[in-house]
């Protein structure tokens, strides 16, 4: 293993600003597709779940290779490992992106899609790895504000990349905006590392429990635990993904697609305050587990988040409901990006952090593979209904699920091996 060495004076608050801003360039590789679906299938007369399973693949990718690229960034030590893996990733999202503007067959298409996959997995691993090494005493805090930079970052490009589709085409879209992106993610990796051994402060004001010991992926692994966070991780991760990658196409058959409100058409309104809700959940939703418990976050949020489902799919065909309750269902969505990552860290410990983080993360990878689903769904039933109830059933299971099964596990394996904790305000 590499041997930390010296590193440059930096101040964590810094650290975590970089990482946001990397995590706001790879936003819309995501959160933007949605906007590429509808000038793809007319450009080339694809089907649509065709075309969406090149969002699949794409996710699957930036997921499924993480715990090699999140063991990379700890084997090459804090001051290399995320500057190499970051910078890597800068480069594959740009490769990718542009890819996309010549894919001139579906092949093409998915391994742009594969290649945009790697790179976005690069970054996102190593950034979220970052916020919980630094940030022991808020971890929930750090990780969410990391991951509402790639929640809330597309909004800043929900109108430009339609501006630019419309007026140039989606290739142009697809072109400069992954080239732009590419490269401040490249510059922006050169000033980011890992906290030395003892520079990150103690974590005396925590109000979770947390394991005295470190696991390694191999034995994080072997316990039920992880497997009971991965199987929520998926449930949960599934029902989001096919909202964000069908938004637009509901809108569409909702007739609300092009209407205006407020000045603007209805699905660019609800794109930027998705956007903007799923960032906001991120840090929220942290801050509040830091205080009342992981489980207890988890099982607020997610069963809000199943009404959500369940009003958007009953109600949701008048553009101010259809734009209301999918900001909810992104509210209450988003959260699980600082949900998991800290309650996994709070329970393997950090030595290992970013690889075990990474193999956690794959079930969104895992879950993606569902959302060509809600498509067959939706072609078979004629509307879009059964799908929402799916989702927020899906929703509601993974509360009995935290509540019942996960609170119980983890709290006796963190005393099994010696924990830590001070009782929640």
């Amino acid at each position: 293993m590499a041997t930390p060495g010296t590193a440059t004076p930096t101040n964590r608050w810094f650290q975590l600003i970089m990482a946001i801003i990397c995590m706001v360039m790879i936003a819309n590789l995501q959160y933007g597709w949605t906007l590429f679906v509808s000038p793809i299938n007319k450009a080339h007369g694809w089907a649509v779940a065709d075309i969406q399973v090149a969002f699949a693949i794409f996710v699957a990718l930036e997921t499924w290779l993480t715990p090699f690229e999140g063991w990379l960034g700890d084997y090459l030590g804090p001051n290399t490992g995320p500057r190499v893996v970051i910078a890597a990733g800068g480069v594959f999202v740009a490769i990718g992106w542009i890819l996309n503007s010549y894919a001139a067959s579906l092949t093409a298409l998915y391994v742009a899609a594969a290649v945009s996959g790697v790179g976005a997995g690069a970054i996102y691993a190593t950034c979220v790895g970052n916020a919980v090494k630094w940030f022991p005493d808020r971890r929930g805090l750090a990780v969410g504000l990391t991951a509402a930079g790639f929640g809330a970052g597309a909004a800043l490009t929900v109108i430009p990349i339609r501006d630019v589709i419309a007026s140039s085409g989606y290739e142009a879209a697809f072109f400069w905006f992954g080239l732009v992106q590419g490269a401040i993610v490249f510059v922006l990796a050169w000033a980011m590392r890992a906290p030395l051994e003892g520079e990150a402060p103690k974590p005396t004001a925590v109000k979770v429990i947390q394991s005295a010991r470190s696991f390694s992926p191999a034995e994080m692994l072997r316990t039920p635990t992880f497997w009971i966070l991965y199987v929520m991780f998926v449930m949960v991760s599934a029902s989001g993904l096919m909202a964000t990658a069908q938004i637009a196409l509901v809108a569409k058959d909702f007739g609300v697609a092009n209407a205006t409100l407020l000045g603007v058409a209805t699905l660019s309104l609800a794109l930027i305050i998705d956007n903007l809700a799923n960032g906001a959940a991120r840090p929220l939703f942290g801050w509040i587990s830091d205080r009342i418990g992981r489980e207890n976050t988890m099982a607020i949020a997610f069963g809000l988040g199943g009404v959500s489902y369940w009003l958007l799919g009953a109600l949701g065909t008048s553009p101010v409901a259809f734009v209301v309750f999918a900001a909810l269902i992104f509210l209450t969505w988003g959260e699980i990006f600082s949900l998991f990552p800290s309650t996994c860290t709070d329970t393997f410990g950090t030595k290992y952090g970013t690889a075990n983080l990474s193999f956690l993360y794959t079930a969104k990878g895992a879950s993606a593979f569902l959302v060509p689903l809600a498509n067959i769904i939706k072609a078979s039933t004629g509307s879009w209904h059964t799908v929402f109830v799916v989702t927020a059933l899906m929703n509601f299971a993974v509360v009995i699920l935290a509540l019942f099964v996960l609170k119980p596990l983890r709290s006796y394996q963190i005393m099994a091996v010696g924990g830590r904790a001070v009782p929640a305000e």
